[in-house]
């Protein structure tokens, strides 16, 4: 009973749990938790008790039965109480953890092994639904807010630029320091008393420092350095784009030993796009790196082994047996293989680019360069779906983007609810028929020089960023001069490609066993749709080469 007038101690009020915001913290039900606990073990834990450190893998999936724990990214932190999970979608790849995960108070959690927890998502369809989902969902939020991994650098150093393009090529949460312009950066470098040659440095988890790390240095620190495949398989996928992804979950699915790599990452060129609003099945849309996550998991799932960061040099065949060579001396011999290479983008032929090619030239637009832009002007430079969807979402941040077309109209490539959303944009300034001819600027780019292809009128825009999207080639130099292409450079298929007629399949190239698919092939439709489609066609294919003899190892 309380006096009026009397004063009452506060009692320490519990800080609030962290609300969920967009599914990225379900409470798991009880039903749920006993299927977990079914594969795992409930633990009493002590306050203060460390589960994960940041920098360091995680073992185990933790769940929270009774009291709080803590997830702090050196940042801020979250809290979770009883129902909720702690990690991310790097807990499912291997990554380490780039939050600390500390208990807040005498709890139980439960504790789930990965290769169970692996289990649950892929038999339990609605609790690993829910649990990917939040991973996924927490991921974009950890890209958006710029945690996980700090690279210190310049953003005009080409090295600071490879470093940035795999972390986000592979989705890993990061943040560029720049030290052209963040006293935070400064502050490191004097701290850490860093020479020139350091840098640039990357911070893993607070506490773990690689001075100028190589990408195989920095892939491996992240986890993204796979197993190396075994030296024979039924089939090697080369290319994890849309195509080599469908191809690689189609055949492991079926029960064929599938190994599928990549040079740098998953998702291709759509990896690349901030946002895909025509693929069917999602009419909100979906960014290419988020589905292309999705598909790279959903391959490992059905046992499929990805090799990446890892390049294609060379394809051999012997008396009908192959063998692919790649980059780090890695050799496999697989019964068959898929070509899903895709293309190499295109470079604008302006003069003085290539002074500032890996500085300040992009050939993607996604939440991390939109980041690193600011609210600075950019120039984009296409007419097709990739370029509009790039200015509609760099106009999200900048204060003014200059689409630059050489054609006389939008629509001539580009999808007409893009070409309303390009239009109707007050940030976005289109320049039809016209070209950027030349760059200017010191150690940076600082301007470009856009030409009227008619009248010849010139104007300087001004702008320390360019993103390119004027098409690409096809990637096919690692496979030599043996197998037929058409006049651009695109692998030909089908009968008349193959040096046993009776025996070729729609996508059979000219050398039996090996097929294209995708942007690689000649006759494909360049949408990503289409690029699945043929992915999950081919398997077909395959199985009727290997039934037919096949070589075998």
């Amino acid at each position: 009973m309380s006096v009026a007038g009397a004063e009452t101690p506060d009692a320490e009020t519990p800080e609030a749990e962290t609300p969920d915001a967009f599914g990225a913290y379900p409470r798991l039900s009880p039903p749920q938790l006993q299927v977990l606990r079914e594969h795992g073990s409930t633990e009493a834990v002590a306050a203060g008790q460390v589960l994960a450190r940041a920098g360091e893998p995680l073992d185990s999936f933790f769940a929270v039965v009774e009291g709080r724990l803590a997830v702090d990214d050196g940042e801020g932190h979250q809290l979770h109480g009883p129902g909720r999970f702690v990690g991310d979608i790097g807990l499912l790849e291997g990554q380490p953890s780039f939050a600390t995960i500390t208990v807040v108070e005498s709890s139980t959690v439960l504790a789930v092994p990965l290769p169970a927890l692996e289990r649950i998502i892929t038999s339990d369809p609605l609790l690993g639904d829910l649990i990917l989902r939040a991973y996924l969902i927490r991921r974009s939020m950890a890209i958006g807010l710029g945690e996980g991994l700090r690279i210190v650098g310049s953003r005009f150093s080409p090295d600071t630029r490879r470093l940035l393009d795999l972390a986000a090529r592979n989705r890993v949460p990061h943040r560029l320091l720049d030290l052209e312009g963040d006293p935070s950066a400064e502050a490191i470098v004097r701290r850490m008393r860093l020479a020139t040659s350091d840098l640039p440095v990357v911070i893993v988890g607070g506490s773990r420092i690689l001075r100028n790390p190589s990408i195989e240095e920095l892939s491996s620190a992240l986890g993204l350095a796979r197993t190396r495949p075994r030296a024979t398989c039924d089939l090697l996928v080369v290319g994890a784009g849309p195509a080599g992804l469908a191809a690689a979950v189609y055949a492991a699915s079926d029960g064929l030993s599938v190994v599928l790599s990549d040079a740098v990452a998953t998702g291709g060129q759509a990896a690349r796009s901030a946002r895909i609003e025509n693929y069917l099945g999602f009419p909100a849309g979906i960014s290419g790196a988020e589905l292309a996550e999705r598909a790279g998991l959903q391959a490992a799932k059905f046992g499929a082994t990805l090799f990446a960061p890892a390049a294609a040099q060379e394809l051999g065949s012997v008396d009908g047996a192959l063998t692919v060579r790649f980059s780090d001396g890695t050799t496999v011999s697989p019964r068959a293989v898929v070509v899903a290479s895709g293309m190499e983008y295109r470079r604008l032929p302006a003069k003085n680019l290539e002074r500032f090619e890996y500085t300040s030239v992009f050939y993607a637009a996604t939440i991390n360069e939109a980041r690193e832009c600011g609210i600075d002007p950019v120039v984009v430079v296409g007419g097709g779906n990739s370029a509009g969807q790039a200015a509609v979402f760099l106009a999200g941040t900048a204060s003014r983007v200059h689409l630059v077309v050489r054609g006389a109209e939008l629509g001539a490539d580009m999808s007409r609810y893009l070409v309303v959303q390009v239009e109707d944009h007050p940030r976005i300034s289109v320049h039809l028929q016209s070209e950027v001819v030349e760059a200017g600027g010191g150690d940076r780019l600082e301007s470009v020089t856009v030409a009227h292809r008619t009248s010849g009128e010139r104007e300087e825009l001004d702008t320390a960023h360019l993103f390119v999207f004027i098409g690409a080639r096809p990637a096919t130099a690692w496979l030599g001069s043996d197998i037929d292409r058409d006049e651009r450079g695109y692998l030909t298929t089908g009968p008349r490609s193959s040096a046993v007629e009776s025996r070729s399949q729609p996508f059979e190239t000219s050398l039996p066993g090996v097929f294209a698919v995708g942007d690689v092939r000649s006759g494909s439709v360049k949408r990503m749709s289409a690029a699945v489609g043929e992915g999950a066609s081919v398997v077909k294919m395959v199985h009727d080469y290997l039934a037919t003899g096949g070589c075998r190892f």
